[in-house]
């Protein structure tokens, strides 16, 4: 079965945009894929629009930039506004149902309602929906292999804050267990 995943990861700064993106760039490429991770944000940082995209293959890629995401993963109602036409007829909407109180107008994707800030509420880890997401993200691409998951997560958070990686792995297996 061919892997060619595209990814396109949207909110505000300071939601853990980029951060899930490059999560997600470093299990594909751990799992052996050829990958590529775009960012962008607003030169405003916290608060204002921020996307990345991240492709998956195992094939070459010939270009980082998503025109027509396979995958949207819409942090805010803007972000879901302006990139859930943009997805392919089929692909898969994952939605923070917690910020987002809109339902999505397409029924010819597979929407994914996820209240990812609120559950990180509950946990008492409100700076991690994004890792949520990206927990069910992995789980329906077929890359949560727990030995890919810790390996990868030893890769991108810092050494220097161990407890980061406790609280990332947490999110990511309330994520999967969604």
């Amino acid at each position: 079965m061919s892997v060619n995943h595209q990814i396109f990861l949207a909110g505000f700064g300071g939601q853990g945009i980029l951060f899930a993106g490059k999560y997600l760039v470093y299990t594909g490429m751990m799992a052996g894929y050829e990958v590529s991770w775009m960012p962008s944000y607003g030169p405003e940082m916290r608060g204002g629009t921020c996307n990345c995209s991240v492709n998956i293959s195992d094939e070459p890629i010939d270009s980082p930039i998503i025109l027509h995401p396979t995958i949207l993963c819409a942090m805010n109602l803007p972000s879901l506004d302006k990139f859930e036409n943009s997805t392919v007829p089929g692909g898969r909407v994952f939605i923070d149902s917690s910020l987002i109180e809109r339902k999505p107008a397409r029924d010819d994707v597979q929407n994914f309602l996820i209240p990812a800030t609120g559950l990180a509420r509950e946990q008492n880890m409100i700076k991690l929906a994004n890792m949520i997401l990206v927990g069910k993200i992995i789980r329906e691409i077929g890359l949560d292999d727990p030995a890919l998951i810790e390996k990868t997560m030893t890769k991108v958070v810092p050494a220097k804050k161990p407890e980061l990686f406790d609280w990332n792995m947490k999110a990511l297996q309330v994520g999967m267990g969604l």
